[in-house]
């Protein structure tokens, strides 16, 4: 089988509707990202799917992912420990979560919840 999915990507091929009005959006497009005093962010310790070792994660961005990106490495170097940072959430390895809560509020995010 070929692997030709790179059109509209609901598998539509061809249609008799003479009024079809192709409304697809790619999925690539990113929304703009939210004002920092608009974001609401959590902060939270977790273990699960990760063999006992404790992670804080930060969830709740909106916005581009190059910005999410920045702000997780920002986090990163702060913390000085490893993680990523994708799907609108920033994962740090350790146990970090007062001074993410810390940091977060003192850079603008002031809706961030532990």
């Amino acid at each position: 089988m070929s692997k030709k999915t790179k059109g509209r990507g609901d598998g539509l091929v061809w249609s008799t509707n003479q009024d079809y009005y192709n409304d697809y959006e790619d999925e690539n497009k990113d929304a703009d990202t939210l004002p920092k005093d608009k974001q609401k962010l959590r902060v939270k310790l977790d273990s699960k799917q990760r063999a006992g070792k404790i992670v804080t994660l930060v969830e709740g961005f909106t916005g581009k992912d190059e910005d999410l990106e920045a702000l997780g490495k920002e986090l990163k170097t702060k913390c000085g420990a490893g993680g990523s940072a994708k799907e609108g959430q920033i994962i740090i390895q350790g146990d970090y979560k007062e001074k993410i809560i810390a940091w977060l509020k003192g850079w603008g995010y002031t809706l961030t919840k532990g």
